[in-house]
């Protein structure tokens, strides 16, 4: 087998969708240029001339579009995308017994560890063997050759850690190949196999996938190596809990363990997705998997190949999404936007002047539909950049100019958590009406802190406790209103009703972070 790049241009039985369709138009032309010709000669006068064309036209036409449908299989695509492919093989030099994975988004035993499984190994994910005490550990995944010098694409999840990688390619050939940089936020990873300029090597799709497209995912599930399965794209812009920058492109190819890193092709043979993890509550496919989009993974890897590392853009706020409920209390009229719960201290956003509260809804005049696309974004740009931030603050229209930071290299905060067991345990309270709550000055609770007040209980099945309210969350405002006692709450809540709010948007701090949580009051 000659080795060399993909190249389409050189295929005389494989006709690109665009030149198919060119195709098909021609056809259809031709049938009618057919179909005029015959009705010229006249068949007698049993069929007038229009009868003729009509017919003829419609015979030729029907036949040319039934067999321009007819499938044809992938064996063409996949002759000249299969050489790219590569199995990953790693080994890792274990010291000390671990049952623990900094590569799992998701807390061990969680419903979403179960479900949601990275599948680089025989153990879901982080794609490896079962650890031990000490000894070497293997693991499979799969991954793809970008460019004829060796450069090649997998996940963060199946190198991370490794003391050796390896490569099998195509043709049965194993390459020593060493880690160039990988992005755990994104579990994109680039590898290196040097001594060779002519590898075979695919290209990333310059545009998006559409649901119903067709897509070929190549991969080594099982260590079987070279395996080819095909289906659709099932979704677009999926998050699946893995992060601030989840974008999934969900498709219906079977995938399974060992296919991790591997891509997902088009029918024009070009890349749409990096496969990373799939819905399984068996383990095997079940006919859902998720894909990192080609236009994440060329910004990761042009930074990755540059300088081993990716730096994002930051503003330092804490953002949830504009609910239904939140837009009522805001008063706006789509739930759009991200909502800033919290200004991070001396952050870039709060040095600008966004506040608690505020709605960002476009970055530099781009709208932002909701608080993931704004964390894609802004983390898309680079530190130091300049943006435009598009902001409701207080029912107004504002406009807030800043210079991004760099994302810190931490775990993004989360907002909830075990509160002190103090809390709450000073006294039982004022009960706030209807709302199920009962609630304290917080400076007269022990480790509430001085501002707000805080929660000293939760009436089951009501409507606090159905909206996550739990004991020592401390309300901070209710309705734009800073309060510190039970009866500026009721007041609060009071003015809301008498200008016939259905919801008042309450700012609730719990651990270490805040939000903002819309509670149904009844109209006036």
């Amino acid at each position: 087998m000659t080795e060399r790049p993909v190249d389409f241009s050189s295929l005389p039985s494989y006709t690109p969708r665009r030149s198919r369709l060119s195709l098909r138009r021609a056809a259809l032309m031709a049938s009618v240029v057919a179909g005029l010709g015959v009705a010229a000669y006249g068949f007698g006068p049993a069929l007038s001339n229009m009868d003729v064309l009509t017919t003829t036209a419609h015979a030729q036409v029907s036949t040319t579009m039934r067999n321009a449908q007819q499938p044809v299989g992938f064996a063409d695509i996949v002759e000249h995308v299969k050489p790219s492919v590569i199995s990953v093989s790693v080994k890792i030099n274990e010291k000390v017994t671990s049952n623990d994975s900094d590569d799992s988004p998701f807390p061990p035993g969680s419903p979403m560890e179960r479900f949601f499984r990275r599948f680089g190994g025989p153990d879901g994910f982080p794609g490896r063997g079962p650890r031990g005490r000490g000894g070497v550990v293997t693991g499979q995944g799969s991954g793809f050759f970008i460019s004829a010098d060796g450069y090649a694409v997998t996940n963060n999840h199946v190198v991370s850690g490794a003391d050796k990688v390896e490569v099998t390619t195509d043709d049965g050939k194993t390459y020593a190949a060493k880690v160039i940089g990988t992005d755990p936020r994104t579990d994109i990873a680039l590898i290196k196999v040097d001594g060779r300029t002519d590898f075979p090597f695919a290209k990333l799709s310059e545009a998006q996938p559409r649901i119903g497209d067709w897509v070929l995912a190549v991969g080594n599930p099982f260590g079987l190596g070279g395996t080819v399965t095909a289906g659709i794209v099932s979704a677009r812009g999926r998050d699946i809990g893995n992060g601030p920058y989840d974008d999934f492109i969900q498709i219906d190819a079977p995938v399974n363990k060992g296919n991790s890193g591997g891509p997902a092709f088009n029918v024009d043979g070009e890349v749409v997705g990096v496969n990373t993890a799939i819905y399984s509550p068996s383990g095997g496919s079940v006919g859902i998997a998720f894909s990192i989009p080609a236009a994440t993974v060329k910004t990761v890897v042009k930074q990755l190949q540059d300088k081993g590392t990716v730096s994002r853009g930051w503003i330092g706020v804490q953002i949830q999404p504009v609910t239904a409920e939140i837009a009522d209390s805001l008063g706006l009229k789509k739930a759009e936007g991200a909502l800033v719960a919290e200004p991070q201290a001396n952050g870039p956003a709060a040095k600008a002047g966004v506040e608690s509260g505020d709605v960002i809804t476009a970055v530099n005049d781009k709208p932002v539909h909701d608080a993931r696309e704004l964390a894609r974004t802004i983390g898309g740009l680079a530190p130091g950049s300049s943006v435009k931030l598009s902001v409701l603050h207080k029912g107004q229209d504002k406009t807030i100019n800043m210079t991004l930071g760099e994302l810190p290299n931490t775990k993004e905060a989360r907002v909830g958590g075990d509160q002190d067991s103090e809390r709450g345990s000073a006294t039982r309270g004022i009960e706030v009406p209807k709302l199920g709550l009962n609630v304290a000055p917080a400076n007269a609770v022990a480790g509430a802190g001085k501002e707000g007040v805080v929660v000293t209980g939760v009436e089951p099945g009501g409507i606090a406790a159905e909206r996550g309210f739990k004991e020592g969350d401390v309300i901070l405002e209710v309705a734009g209103k800073a309060v510190a006692s039970p009866n500026e709450v009721r007041d609060a809540l009071a003015a809301a009703r008498k200008d016939n709010k259905s919801s008042v948007l309450i700012r609730v701090r719990s651990g270490d972070g805040s939000r903002f949580v819309a509670l149904p009051i009844g109209r006036g």
